[in-house]
């Protein structure tokens, strides 16, 4: 498996060549403060591109400005998604058998069903709010 610099590194130049832009630490050491980034030495830029460290997040977003892309893009890949599990949600708030039951029922319905739940939800938590 790639480390994460490594796989940075690739990230990086790719989103380079797209640009048109050379592999070259020194032009970006000077692009880099134009586009908003904290100065570093080309040696430091070097580390980015052979993938042997990841930039911090000032000069990640400056990168990204200059790249023309998102910098969670740059910094984790285009195929990285967040994903919440169910123990996540559950783990704050204390609910009782039959409502845990509910929200367990509401995620196993279809998308439609699940759909028309949440209107009928707002509707009554409109209702609610109009008589209180």
């Amino acid at each position: 498996m790639k480390s994460e610099q490594a796989a940075f590194g690739e990230r990086l130049r790719a989103a380079l060549r797209r640009q048109g832009l050379a592999e070259s630490a020194s032009e970006l050491a000077g692009l880099l403060t134009r586009h908003g980034g904290t100065p570093v030495a080309p040696q430091a830029i070097s580390g980015w591109l052979n993938g042997k460290s990841i930039p911090r997040q000032a000069n990640l977003r400056a990168l990204a400005r200059l790249l023309r892309m998102e910098p969670q893009e740059l910094q984790f890949g285009g195929d990285r998604k967040v994903q919440e599990t169910r123990q996540d949600w559950r783990a704050g708030t204390p609910r009782g058998a039959l409502d845990q039951h509910a929200i367990e029922a509401f995620l196993a319905l279809p998308p439609a069903q699940r759909k028309l739940v949440r209107e009928l939800i707002d509707q009554l938590a409109q209702g609610g709010a109009k008589k209180g």
